[in-house]
């Protein structure tokens, strides 16, 4: 998992093969260090990401709160059919600006 400053204002994260309860202390610790304040947009790249369970939600939650609080906004690009279909029956995807 990398991030990269796309801007002054977004960040870029390519997201891990998985999100689960087994990485996702790391992947949230690696945002929180990754995110600067001047961003106020995470862009996260997901299409390598074939599966998320509910810790990896819970990440998601924690981003857009974060990210709310400035204003500012998540975006999830290419995000797998599987991982689409687990925002969609959790009814997360109207949290999410979701790009193809």
């Amino acid at each position: 998992m990398n991030a990269v400053a796309k801007s002054s204002s977004t960040l870029v994260v390519n997201t891990p093969a998985e999100i689960t309860a087994v990485n996702a202390g790391a992947v949230k610790k690696h945002l929180q260090v990754s995110l600067k304040e001047e961003h106020t947009r995470v862009e996260l790249r997901m299409q390598g990401t074939r599966f998320i369970d509910s810790s990896g939600l819970g990440v998601l939650v924690y981003l857009n709160k974060q990210m709310s609080a400035r204003g500012g906004s998540v975006r999830l690009k290419e995000p797998a059919r599987g991982v689409l279909q687990v925002l969609q029956m959790t009814r997360m995807t109207h949290m999410f600006e979701i790009l193809p």
